[in-house]
């Protein structure tokens, strides 16, 4: 009788797991020590300079509060120091579960407020102008987010949302001007997205086309037909592409809070919206029976058809669900910034949010997070230009797509995604 060898959850000393720990820990540490180098130890802090945050947008508010003044070199090492000691309890006591992860939000918070604390030596930067361009920046990325969460969810790759970013905008813009109302050019946006949407449940489901290569090419036709008619139609009679944007609406009390008050109680009414669907994707992905059929059909979809739910039409409805959200995505870069659509206008944020959605681990809540970091990334580049930091403007302007590249890297193999996801159904 031969015995059988059989595989146990637990880590052995020395195995890829204990090396892992390792080698994020020892990644922790060096950055740590280059951030105390770097800011700590670096010119731009020596000399007693100060750093003063402003935690007041310019305006009228009425409940204000003081600026924060602290002193850039020792405060840069202390954060950079407590950087230094996460890493080195992370390779030593190997934690998991939540204290993993809070010792990485920490890590991160610590990190980014040595380099904005370095940033600001001997400037004023304005804390609550920073939060206010995440959240700009966040936005289409959360909706972007949400919509590879629906695909995703239900078996489909979604990596076409880039597209549906752009086909959103011009729909948006161009209905927006013709006929003078922001609420058909929200409307025609969202069904732009939805679509495009359409087109990837119809090729995906039906013809069972390899779901990431026709991701790519709806990208290129999105590209090619947005350009083709912003050259033939918006240049060529501007009034098809007018400036308009939604107003802002303050809710009453709450927009007067310092900080938070005008960064997310003073937006217009596409981010109320989207901090809507935020609420009504998780709660249905979860606790509704459409969530738990949408959930089915994208890890068990055999299972999921012997008890009656049809896969197909579940899968069509939510690549197209999805379409309608991410088009929203796009009209925000238009009608929702109050800028003119430009060809080739995404620059790359669908991608981003597909990077969220990987980040945030396949759920709505995870991805608004992941969103949010990256949209904190943006609007650091955009702030922190204006303080003539050693940093190149090129490279702040690359920040969030390098911290999308650092967030997925970090997480290869340490993530699963739906087990159906990208696997094309038929019976028998």
């Amino acid at each position: 009788m031969s015995a059988t060898l059989t595989p146990t959850s637990t880590p052995v000393a020395g195995t890829g797991g204990d090396r892992r720990h390792w080698y994020v820990g020892g990644a922790m540490i060096l950055a740590g020590v280059y951030a105390l180098v770097a800011f700590g130890l670096g010119s731009r802090t020596d000399d007693g300079a100060t750093a003063v945050f402003n935690l007041n947008m310019v305006g009228d508010e009425a409940i204000k509060v003081p600026d924060l003044t602290v002193p850039a070199g020792p405060a840069a090492v202390a954060l950079s120091l407590v950087c230094v000691a996460i890493g080195v309890l992370r390779a030593a006591l190997r934690p998991s579960g939540v204290r993993r992860s809070l010792g990485t939000a920490v890590y991160l918070a610590a990190f980014v407020a040595a380099f904005l604390v370095w940033a600001a030596a001997g400037h004023n930067l304005n804390f609550t102008s920073v939060l206010n361009a995440m959240v700009l920046a966040a936005t289409p990325l959360i909706l972007g987010a949400l919509c590879g969460v629906l695909c995703e969810r239900s078996g489909v790759i979604n990596v076409a949302i880039e597209g549906q970013f752009l086909v959103g905008a011009f729909c948006a813009s161009l209905l927006a001007s013709i006929s003078g109302s922001l609420w058909v050019g929200l409307v025609a946006g969202c069904l732009g997205g939805g679509l495009l949407g359409a087109m990837l449940a119809v090729f995906a489901n039906r013809y069972l086309v390899q779901q990431v290569v026709l991701g790519v090419v709806l990208n290129l036709f999105a590209a090619g037909l947005t350009g083709f008619l912003y050259e033939r139609l918006m240049q060529t009679n501007p009034d098809y592409n007018k400036t308009m944007a939604f107003p802002a609406i303050d809710i009453p009390g709450l927009s007067s809070l310092p900080v938070v008050g005008p960064v997310l109680f003073g937006q217009n009414v596409i981010f109320y919206i989207t901090v809507a669907l935020i609420a009504i994707v998780h709660i249905g992905l979860f606790h509704t029976r459409w969530g738990l059929r949408t959930r089915a059909v994208g890890e068990h979809p055999t299972a999921a058809d012997t008890v009656g739910i049809r896969v197909v039409a579940m899968r069509y409805r939510n690549v197209i669900l999805g379409g309608l959200i991410a088009g929203m995505g796009g009209a925000w870069l238009t009608i929702g910034l109050n800028i003119t659509f430009n060809k080739n206008m995404a620059a790359g944020q669908g991608f981003i949010a597909l990077a969220a959605l990987i980040f945030g681990r396949w759920s709505p809540l995870g991805a608004v997070w992941a969103a949010l970091l990256f949209g904190f990334a943006g609007g650091v580049s955009v702030s922190l230009q204006p303080l003539q930091t050693p940093v190149p403007t090129a490279f702040l302007s690359m920040t969030p797509y390098l911290a999308t590249i650092f967030a997925v890297a970090g997480l290869v193999g340490a993530v699963r995604a739906p087990a159906a996801d990208g696997v094309p159904y038929t019976k028998g």
